[in-house]
């Protein structure tokens, strides 16, 4: 292109072009060239303090140890070999391997290390040598627990099937194996239970608490790509229980949670289900596990919130709260030895009496278990402790019902009692809670209006809607004349409020249809209604009575309140009154009703003028 160029001056113009691009060209040639000369320097830099560094560990030992800890990982790999499958060989034979190829400063190197610390660390082929004794359990059972007759007879059974498996070299079938949940309120003795299990087998304990977990890598492990990656808690508790047989506690298995990170209850599924805990997966350690030797036991306080597949796993055993004679037994059984030594008091120095131990069950205690009535055991002997001190010629302090007060401070709780005559529109209604049952007292007024119904006292939408079932069925029997009434269409000619006492409390549930019922018919005829009846029980549109829960906890508490009689549904009565406490039975008459006629006639007292 140049030399076709006639004029000299754009020849020239062009060779300039021509030069100052070469010249870039060599420009940029020339700082690439000084770049990777100046990586090849910092990279022949690095390998030579390397190498220095090496030979100065080789004088002084470090790198013989590192040989020696690898040499240590393959005799470690190889004891284990017979107790893990070919896949889980493979695996840790594998990061082995890049383990004894990696240079020692890497980072991989020592994520490496870790991992093999951690797996050399799980107790392979380890199990506890205590032969399994179903006599040894129901001792243990037995002593450690006083009550709870029939979750100690269903855990003994549960082992039962087990030893008669190895005494006669019977394989159980996987399925066979079901995982027990102990449910019921808090401090009823559920953890405790599992303890003792632990206790009688001889087994480490690994207990698990679930409660608020929502990670699901906390039980399933964080994978290796992840910094400060660890194994999860399944794999730390077998680490810590030493052998491949604990007995695993996974407590408060109803308040998982879930978020957006994953669903704790799917790992639980292949955790409790037999078939699948064979092959336990840990996405850190990245093989199988066997847990099937593993005893796994849950508890929950409430059924509801655990999920359809979860309990399909799990056998429920209801653990049930303690009726007040029960508590009095342990108590003295139990808590105030036990409590005596956390004290460091002598049994001859600190005396509780009865009577003084009753009341405190009563009315300075509300609850299913035993942990309040701990606490004020323990109140009462750190103030015992603090006089023994204060006036050393004192030799022994006994607590009497007049000193409570003094020891333990004011009532905190009183128990409900009936009313000492029969009122009209005040029924005795029965309710479960949390903390075990209570008597809930319903009232009714009648004031002139249109037939409306008012209702109060912080109710359920169930609750509510039971009341307007029992004013439709009162309202038919008024009609119907099967409840005598002054005046034609009474129940047009006024309003109806109901009131359930106590009403910052909230309330709900279908089981005070009848007690309802009763209140309306009560007001409505005028009738007075029978104070030492206490009732339960889910009421129809067409007058049936229907079956509810919680009964023993109900009538535990018509029992405390002083009630002589209980109206319970046919149904409960058929299928819970072998629940039911002996006391209770003996204090209380059971009268078990099908429909809303057999309650009226039970409980209002008749009113001679509007008899026909």
């Amino acid at each position: 292109e140049i030399y076709k160029e006639q004029n000299i001056e754009e020849r020239l113009m062009q060779l300039i072009d021509i030069i100052i691009s070469e010249i870039e060209s060599a420009r940029v040639e020339k700082e690439i060239r000084s770049k990777v000369h100046t990586k090849i320097e910092q990279s022949n830099k690095e390998y030579f303090l390397k190498e220095q560094i090496k030979e100065i560990n080789k004088e002084l030992g470090s790198d013989s140890q590192r040989d020696e800890e690898i040499e240590e990982f393959r005799k470690k790999l190889e004891e284990i070999k017979p107790h893990i499958s070919k896949d889980t060989y493979k695996e840790v034979s594998k990061q082995l391997d890049r383990f004894a190829r990696m240079h020692p400063d890497s980072g991989d190197s020592q994520q490496i290390h870790t991992y093999l610390e951690w797996v050399f660390e799980l107790p392979f082929g380890k199990l506890t040598s205590k032969s399994l004794k179903v006599s040894d359990v129901k001792r243990e059972l037995d002593n450690d627990h006083f009550s709870l007759v029939k979750p100690k007879d269903r855990i003994v059974e549960f082992f039962s099937v087990r030893e008669l498996a190895n005494r006669r070299g019977v394989s159980l079938d996987k399925s066979a194996g079901a995982i027990l949940c102990f449910w019921g309120p808090p401090g009823v003795g559920k953890t405790s239970l599992a303890n003792s299990i632990a206790n009688a087998l001889g087994r480490p304990l690994v207990r698990i608490a679930l409660g608020g977990l929502e990670d699901v890598n906390e039980l399933r492990g964080h994978r290796r790509t992840y910094v400060g990656a660890m194994p999860g808690r399944i794999v730390q508790g077998l680490i810590d229980a030493k052998s491949m047989d604990p007995v695993v506690v996974l407590d408060e298995v109803d308040k998982v949670g879930q978020n957006h990170r994953g669903d704790p209850t799917a790992v639980l599924l292949e955790i409790l289900d037999p078939e699948q805990n064979v092959e336990y997966r840990d996405y850190y350690l990245n093989f199988n596990i066997d847990l099937s030797k593993a005893i796994f036991i849950a508890t929950a306080n409430d059924l509801s919130t655990i999920p359809a597949p979860l309990r399909d796993r799990m056998e429920f055993i209801d653990v049930n709260s303690y009726t007040p004679d029960e508590k009095l037994e342990i108590a003295k059984q139990y808590l105030i030895p036990q409590e005596l030594k956390k004290h460091a008091l002598k049994a001859e120095e600190f005396e509780l009496r009865d009577d003084a131990l009753k009341l405190l069950i009563d009315e300075y205690t509300r609850e299913s278990g035993v942990r309040g009535l701990r606490r004020k055991i323990a109140g009462l002997m750190r103030q015992v402790a603090t006089k023994m001190l204060i006036n050393e010629e004192l030799e022994k302090i006994s607590i009497d019902i007049d000193d409570l007060p003094e020891y333990a401070d004011k009532k905190v709780f009183e128990v409900s009692q009936i009313d000492k005559l029969p009122l009209v529109g005040v029924v005795n209604g029965l309710a479960w809670t949390a903390v075990g049952g209570d008597m809930l007292k319903i009232e009714a007024i009648k004031i002139k209006g249109k037939g409306l119904v008012k209702l109060t006292g912080s109710l359920g939408d169930v609750m509510k809607e039971s009341a307007y079932i029992a004013f439709s069925v009162v309202k038919i029997l008024i009609d119907n004349h099967k409840l005598a009434v002054a005046q034609e269409d009474i129940y047009n000619k006024y309003d109806l409020h109901i009131h359930v006492p106590e009403g910052a409390t909230p309330k709900d549930g279908p089981s005070a249809g009848i007690t309802m019922a009763v209140a309306i018919a009560s007001i409505l005829s005028e009738q007075k209604i029978d104070n030492s009846v206490a009732m339960t029980g889910e009421l129809t549109l067409t007058g049936k009575v229907l079956p509810i829960g919680g009964l023993k906890e109900k009538l535990i508490a018509a029992y405390k309140a002083g009630v002589t009689k209980a109206i319970i549904p046919q149904k409960n009565f058929d299928r819970d009154i072998e629940d039911i406490p002996i006391e209770v039975l003996h204090a209380i008459k059971i009268l078990p009703v099908v429909n809303i006629d057999e309650v009226l006639s039970e409980v209002l007292i008749p009113n001679e003028s509007y008899q026909e």
